[in-house]
């Protein structure tokens, strides 16, 4: 089935047909909850063997969306009903704002990847708020991913992310840094020591809420170990490796701006997070995102030390089946390795 609506969709501009897939999903939950009750039971994957108690929450199972699928948190009961053991929504911004100019989403399906410029898109704290109380507390943990504004001076770029987390800490079960996005101008500077520090000192003074920081894979790897460590010595519950990359000669013909996501990603990102999780697993929760679409692909990141693994291009070339393969396949590994449950196959690479 979704390889024909794969067909259809994929005659659209990408962005709209995003548009059209949020408006299925949030009308579909809206008007014909009966889809929810049938897309959970043909999706969702429940087993004791997958649920983990996590940033002070419990997932029913590792995989979960990553961030800027859902950026304003439309498709939350359409999303989970499809097999989600977590949702990222976002990233939002304090006031909403446009993103870069059109087009700015690209994708490129023999090499099952995507190019975005985006731009944090989205409707502004206030109405992501709205939306999300409506829901919260949810079924599945859900976590916001915040980010600071386009025209924001770097001189307030702190006081972005503490007007989001004092005004979003009680509509989610842990908050993402989003300063790794290569779509806003000077982002991926704040990825720096000195700002990582004061920025979750900060943080942990507004909210006991888990608060994550999302690192880009464009880092060396002590630079990205340097990132990580200030954060966690500052407070952080966790480590979300890898935003996309800039590294354009990934991907044949990409443009020359935005970050790749997909399987052109995958390689730059396992490695970064191999690195990563060798000093850092048993330090804090790690979370791999980055090229993963297969289960095989999920088992090998939860070997290297991820309690939990996140989706996105892959979803959208292969559909909400994928979900239940991974979960599926997942257990059979346990099974085929001698583990009970997926605590015990966590880090057993290293």
């Amino acid at each position: 089935m979704y390889r024909i609506i794969k067909k259809i969709m994929f005659q659209f501009q990408p962005e709209s047909a995003h548009l059209i897939a949020e408006s299925i999903l949030a009308n579909g939950a809206k008007y014909a909850p009966f889809l929810l009750s049938w897309g959970a039971k043909r999706f969702f994957v429940a087993d004791e063997r997958l649920t983990q108690n996590l940033l002070g929450t419990t997932f029913s199972n590792p995989v979960g969306l990553g961030a800027g699928f859902d950026k304003n948190a439309t498709m939350l009961k359409g999303l989970v009903a499809l097999g989600f053991g977590h949702i990222e929504f976002g990233t939002i911004t304090p006031k909403a704002q446009e993103g870069n100019a059109k087009p700015r989403l690209f994708r490129f399906p023999k090499e099952e990847s995507i190019q975005n410029a985006m731009g944090f898109n989205n409707d502004g704290l206030e109405r992501v708020k709205q939306r999300v109380r409506e829901n919260y507390p949810f079924i599945t943990p859900l976590g916001a991913n915040i980010g600071k504004n386009k025209l924001t001076a770097s001189n307030s770029t702190l006081n972005d992310y503490k007007t989001l987390i004092a005004g979003i800490k009680e509509l989610c079960d842990y908050i993402v840094i989003n300063i790794s996005s290569p779509n806003t101008p000077g982002l991926r500077d704040l990825q720096n020591e000195a700002f990582i520090t004061e920025l979750f000192e900060m943080a942990k003074e507004l909210t006991t809420k888990p608060i994550l920081l999302k690192i880009a894979p464009d880092m060396s790897i002590d630079t990205a170990l340097g990132v990580s460590n200030s954060a966690i010595k500052s407070g952080a519950s966790g480590i979300i490796a890898t935003n996309t990359t800039v590294e354009y000669s990934l991907l044949p013909n990409a443009k020359d701006f935005g970050g790749i996501s997909g399987k052109a990603l995958q390689k730059k990102s396992k490695e970064l997070f191999k690195e990563l999780s060798k000093e850092l697993f048993g330090k804090t929760t790690l979370i791999s995102v980055g090229g993963i679409d297969s289960a095989q692909e999920a088992y090998e990141r939860i070997l290297l030390g991820a309690s939990l693994i996140q989706i996105y291009s892959a979803f959208i070339f292969k559909g909400p089946s994928l979900l239940k393969e991974i979960n599926e396949g997942l257990l059979s590994f346990l099974d085929r390795d001698g583990f009970y449950h997926i605590s015990e196959a966590i880090g057993a690479k290293l």
